[in-house]
């Protein structure tokens, strides 16, 4: 396993060490789905892996809350959000409104370069999205696909305004 698996096993040691059973119980999860992968794998994880089955793992942990709070069940709403916590510790700096408006007019720039000047409207969401993801990728931000998603829709429409 890469950084994060290394890091994982150092607080799951101090985790025991200090007694912490809630936390130790979260962080033997994360390291038994990522060892998980591995296995499925036959091969170490790469970083890029590791933060991707951590996002899945956070993204269940958030529809648990929505969830767990519709159906009036606070302290199992309130126990998955210490989860959430404790898995956002090992992933990297999540990008801020104003990083992901830079990434899309980036990406946005970029397709209108490579389609020869022409400005890329709604049908090309997925190219957008996808030079935007790997523009974060690359720079090592962790960014919310919905959030990125609704500011593409919004810079593509705007292009559509313009004469």
């Amino acid at each position: 396993m890469a950084a994060i698996g290394e890091k994982l096993g150092t607080d799951i040691i101090a985790a025991m060490k200090a007694r912490e059973q809630d936390k130790l119980t979260t962080l033997r999860m994360v390291k038994s789905a990522l060892k998980s992968k591995e296995i499925d794998k036959r091969e170490p994880l790469t970083d890029a892996e590791e933060q991707q089955i951590l996002t899945t793992l956070l993204k269940q942990r958030r529809e648990s809350v929505e969830q767990f709070t519709k159906g009036g069940r606070t302290e199992l709403a309130e126990k998955e959000k210490v989860e959430i916590v404790l898995i956002e510790a090992y992933m990297p700096k999540a990008a801020s409104e104003d990083e992901l408006r830079e990434l899309v007019a980036g990406a946005v720039a970029q397709i209108t370069t490579d389609n020869g000047g022409a400005k890329p409207g709604p049908k090309d969401m997925g190219s957008v999205m996808k030079v935007a993801q790997q523009r974060a990728l690359a720079g090592g931000t962790r960014i919310d696909g919905k959030v990125l998603s609704e500011l593409v829709k919004a810079e593509l429409a705007k292009g559509l305004v313009t004469p």
